[in-house]
């Protein structure tokens, strides 16, 4: 399997779970739980569709970031929500930093093939 071929499946998967998150922040969650959940679901969710249209366009390293960074930042939250300890809080940043990370690479290789 290509590596591509594994971002998409992880992005797919990805997605599933956010609407799953999303679903459960709707209809069997309240509170601080319910914003967690709905806060990762939608980062989560916006990701794995970049990643999906990055991997399209050839990108190596972005469709891994959005992925990963994705992926750890919404589990911190939905970590939370189900009742994990507050100090998880302090791993999300490190998701969203991936996040930026895979922004940016999208940014540099769309220049690069521009030029």
């Amino acid at each position: 399997m290509t590596n591509m071929r594994i971002v998409a499946v992880l992005a797919a998967l990805s997605g599933a779970v956010a609407v799953a998150a999303g679903a459960f922040a709707a209809h069997g969650a309240s509170g601080q739980a319910a914003e967690w959940l709905k806060t990762g679901a939608h980062y989560q969710l916006i990701h794995a569709v970049v990643a999906l249209v990055a991997a399209r366009m050839g990108e190596r390293i972005s469709p891994w970031l959005f992925v990963g960074g994705g992926a750890l930042f919404s589990a911190t939250l939905y970590a939370m929500a189900f009742g994990a300890p507050r100090w998880f809080g302090a791993i999300t940043p490190i998701g969203g930093v991936a996040l930026i990370a895979g922004w940016l690479c999208l940014a540099l290789g769309a220049w690069k093939r521009a030029a």
